[in-house]
């Protein structure tokens, strides 16, 4: 199978992926054969050649702070629907905005390309985190896939390290670090940083929006717990029955006596099983210095599976990045060709 791609939204994440594809011998590695034929974006503009584009133009293009419609092809103007519904491609990269509570207008674009019988890969936590299992039964039903392992932590397998690599055990529990923003300030405030102090720091590098609501609220963290306790623990939960509690409230005198008790503030997101059913929260924690996740530093994210054969899985990687997040749309297209290719 010869993979068209089209980009639904060619931010961050997109141009990363681009240039992964780019830098790869994709087909000569993996058997990966490919063209990018359209690339729609809310801000750049859109373009579409059913032959494929040149990639590297439109790179070129987006780095000198041009829009798409200087690239040559009389193919332009098509919104994000009419890029999905009338272009030849088969699998749609959705790599928009997240709405967390409504999952729009990314939801409407997973819905209709799957619809529409394409495949969908994406970094969306917005359509996942409200309608997952529907989603997935649209893409069975019209017999494509629907893959998302980067709303999680990114490039670090999540989904898929308990999908596939740990098939055959029973997870009973996962908790970890999957806001790499709060770790980075939190580790800060260790060294004796000023919460505020600690936030600004975070901005000027990028790893917390102007607007740091998201990721110090635990809101972020929030929606991640979510999609992980739907698609992995089996649950069907909504995002507010996921408890929250950010790290807004911590102060520097609390981060120095968890030190001195040999302890380390942590923001913590976890999903269990129990009798009840399925427990979900986000908080702070106090861990000791000999748990896994409290050697965990700066802006790096962590799990901890808990399974039945295996006890304690840790992976630690990367939660966020141009070329991280890339990578996650690479190994879920990876994951189709395998199946389909």
């Amino acid at each position: 199978m010869k993979f068209k791609l089209a980009f639904i939204g060619f931010g961050v994440v997109g141009q990363g992926l681009a240039e992964i594809l780019l830098e790869k011998d994709l087909q000569k590695e993996h058997d990966f054969e490919y063209e990018v034929v359209a690339i729609s974006d809310m801000k750049l503009g859109s373009i579409y050649d059913p032959n494929g584009l040149d990639l590297q133009k439109i790179l070129d293009l987006v780095d000198r702070g041009e829009k798409l419609d200087r690239y040559p092809t009389d193919k332009t103007g098509w919104d994000p629907i009419e890029t999905i519904k009338k272009s030849n491609a088969n699998t749609i990269i959705e790599v928009t905005y997240t709405d967390m509570k409504t999952g729009g207008p990314a939801l409407e674009h997973v819905k209709i390309a799957l619809s529409e019988g394409k495949h969908v890969v994406s970094t969306n936590k917005g359509p996942v985190a409200n309608e997952a299992k529907e989603l997935l039964k649209l893409a069975e039903k019209n017999g494509v896939h629907y893959r998302f392992e980067g709303t999680v932590l990114s490039g670090t397998p999540a989904i898929n390290l308990a999908l596939l690599t740990l098939a055959g055990c029973e997870i009973k529990e996962i908790k970890g670090i999957v806001n790499g923003t709060t770790n980075y300030i939190l580790t800060k405030m260790e060294e004796g940083m000023e919460y505020e102090e600690a936030l600004k720091k975070a901005q000027e590098l990028g790893y917390a929006e102007a607007d740091p609501t998201g990721d110090v609220e635990g809101i972020d963290a929030q929606g991640k717990i979510e999609i992980l306790s739907n698609t992995v623990m089996g649950a069907d939960i909504e995002l507010e029955d996921v408890s929250r509690e950010g790290i807004t409230e911590l102060t520097l005198d609390d981060i120095k006596t968890a030190k001195e008790e040999e302890h380390r503030w942590k923001l913590i997101g976890s999903t269990k099983k129990t009798e009840d059913g399925i427990e979900a929260k986000v908080s702070p924690e106090k861990l000791p210095l000999d748990h896994p996740l409290a050697s965990v530093m700066g802006p790096t994210n962590a799990l901890t599976f808990t399974t039945d054969y295996l006890s304690d899985v840790t992976i630690i990687g990367p939660g966020a990045g141009k070329k991280e997040t890339g990578f996650a749309l690479l190994v879920d297209l990876l994951y189709i060709n395998n199946l389909v290719g």
